[in-house]
């Protein structure tokens, strides 16, 4: 077992409702269990969040609940009159739940309704690699090296066959890599140190130092 900060459940974690968080990649460190095995965990910085916006079947024909995450400078004037008197936000996600009705308006939700070896999926924004080469991008092997190639190495070879005159839809080529929604499903909660707003999970999560991650039980 890892040695954590036991957290008692939360009202919210009693009653059995959904639990979720906007949070921010911190670091990558490591805890130890009892038997001395290495555990590779991921620290995200999760301040409380703010319910902004219910949205119910009646209304809106589904129902899910708006977080607000962190302390925004500035924000535009239509999202600002939506939040009222709740504050101004840098993040803002909906996410689904089966009944609005167990949540108010203004109401603060921490890392503290998570409780250590809870299972958790992860969204978040990988890391962007620019303009890359199939060797990279799609994993190629390339041309060999020797018996007449020159500058042929990472390049892809053939796009298609002379007679068909077109390149066929979906053909793996060079182009734009990363920087796509990123989901990563059954993280365990490792520690919770409410302290700090923190929350740890085991494993890497997608995106890089301080990106926004959506974290929701499963």
């Amino acid at each position: 077992m890892v040695t954590s900060l036991q957290v008692r459940p939360s009202e919210v974690d009693i009653l059995g409702m959904p639990k979720f968080l906007i949070g921010k990649k911190n670091i990558m460190t490591r805890q130890f269990a009892a038997d001395g095995k290495q555990i590779p965990v991921t620290v995200v910085e999760a301040t409380p969040c703010v319910v902004v916006a219910l949205r119910s079947k009646d209304k809106n024909g589904y129902e899910a609940v708006q977080l607000g995450s962190g302390a925004g400078k500035r924000t535009a004037k239509s999202v600002a009159g939506q939040f009222k008197d709740l504050g101004k936000f840098t993040a803002v996600h909906e996410f689904r739940v089966e009944a609005v009705k167990d949540y108010q308006l203004g109401q603060k939700l921490d890392v503290t309704q998570f409780v250590v070896g809870d299972k958790v999926k992860v969204v978040g924004v990988s890391k962007g690699k620019g303009f890359q080469g199939v060797v990279k991008r799609h994993g190629f092997h390339g041309s060999p090296a020797s018996h007449g190639h020159k500058d042929q190495l990472r390049m892809p070879g053939s796009i298609g066959a002379g007679g068909v005159q077109r390149v066929f839809k979906g053909l793996r080529m060079a182009g734009r890599m990363g920087a796509d929604k990123t989901s990563v499903l059954n993280l365990e909660v490792v520690a919770i140190k409410p302290e700090l707003n923190q929350i740890w999970l085991k494993g890497a999560v997608p995106g890089a130092i301080r990106s926004k991650l959506f974290i929701e039980s499963l």
